[in-house]
C-alpha cells in the first residue's frame, strides 16, 4: 500500500492487546480519538477555570463562539417549546465538536482522520438513529406510524402509501454515515493524488518539471478549501442529526398537513 493516496486511511496497530482469543489492539484510529476527546476537554477546562473571563481571551471567544452556533442550530432546527428542545443541546453539541475537531485533526501531515473510517461514522449514526426513534415512540406510542401513512389514502393502498416513505426513514443512519466518509475521504484523497503527480513528475525532470507546476498548483487550490470542507460536513451532519430530532419529536406537525 506504499504511496498510495489510500494509504493515509489505513489502520495501524500501536499496542497489540490479546483477551483470551480476542485480538483487541490500540490503534491509530483509538490514538487519535482519545487525542480529539482530551483536546476538546482540556479547552474546556481553560475556558471555565475560575469561572471564565469578563474579557473574552482566544480560547474562551472561541469555545463561545462554538457554543452560541450550536445553541442557535437547535433552536432554528427544532421546533417546540425552548425547554423541549434544549434536552438535546448537550448531545448536538458533543457531536457538533468531535466531528469538527476530528475533521480538523486530520488535516494535520502524518495524522489520521478519524472521520474518514466507515466503520466509525456508520457507526456515530447508527447510535443516534435508533435513540430517535424510541425517543418518537416514548412521546408519541404507537401513534408515531401515522408518520408513515398520508391521510386520505384508501386502507387498500396503504402498503404503497408506507413503503415509500419507510424505506427513507430506514435509510437515514446508513446515508449519513456514507455521506461524511465519502465527503472526507474523497477530499483528502484528491489532494494526496494531486500532490503525488506532481512529486512524479518533479522527479522524472526535463519537459516533466513544467507539467508538474500544474499539479502542484490544483493541490494548493486543493488544501486551501479543505478547512472550509470539515467545517461544513460537521455543519451538515448536526444538522441532518437536528432535524431528524425535530421530526421524532414533532411529526404530528408534518403528518396535519397531509
Amino acid at each position: 500500500m506504499a504511496c498510495s493516496p489510500l494509504e493515509q486511511f489505513a489502520i495501524i496497530p500501536l499496542i497489540p492487546i490479546h483477551i483470551g482469543n480476542l485480538y483487541l489492539p490500540f490503534t491509530n484510529s483509538s490514538l487519535f480519538m482519545l487525542l480529539t476527546i482530551s483536546l476538546v476537554l482540556l479547552l474546556v477546562h481553560f475556558v471555565t477555570l475560575n469561572g471564565g473571563h469578563l474579557v473574552l481571551n482566544a480560547r474562551q471567544f472561541f469555545v463561545e463562539m462554538i457554543y452560541d452556533f450550536v445553541f442557535n442550530l437547535v433552536n432554528e432546527q427544532i421546533s417546540g417549546p425552548s425547554l423541549v428542545k434544549q434536552r438535546f443541546f448537550s448531545l448536538i453539541f458533543v457531536t457538533f465538536t468531535r466531528l469538527l475537531f476530528r475533521n480538523f485533526i486530520g488535516m494535520i501531515s502524518y495524522s489520521f482522520t478519524v472521520t474518514s473510517y466507515f466503520p466509525f461514522t456508520l457507526g456515530l449514526s447508527f447510535s443516534l438513529s435508533p435513540g430517535m426513534t424510541l425517543l418518537g415512540f416514548q412521546i408519541h406510542g404507537l401513534h408515531l406510524f401515522s408518520f408513515f401513512f398520508s391521510r386520505g389514502v384508501a386502507l387498500p393502498l396503504a402498503p404503497f402509501s408506507v413503503m415509500p416513505e419507510l424505506s427513507p426513514h430506514s435509510f437515514r443512519a446508513l446515508s449519513l454515515g456514507i455521506r461524511l466518509f465519502a465527503n472526507m475521504m474523497a477530499g483528502y484523497s484528491s489532494v494526496k493524488i494531486s500532490s503525488g503527480f506532481a512529486r512524479t513528475m518533479l522527479s522524472m525532470g526535463g519537459i516533466t518539471y513544467l507539467a508538474h507546476l500544474a499539479f502542484l498548483s490544483v493541490a494548493s487550490a486543493s488544501t486551501g478549501p479543505e478547512p472550509g470542507v470539515g467545517i461544513s460536513q460537521a455543519y451538515a451532519s448536526t444538522t441532518l442529526n437536528c432535524t431528524y430530532f425535530n421530526d421524532a419529536i414533532n411529526f404530528h406537525r408534518e403528518t396535519a398537513g397531509r
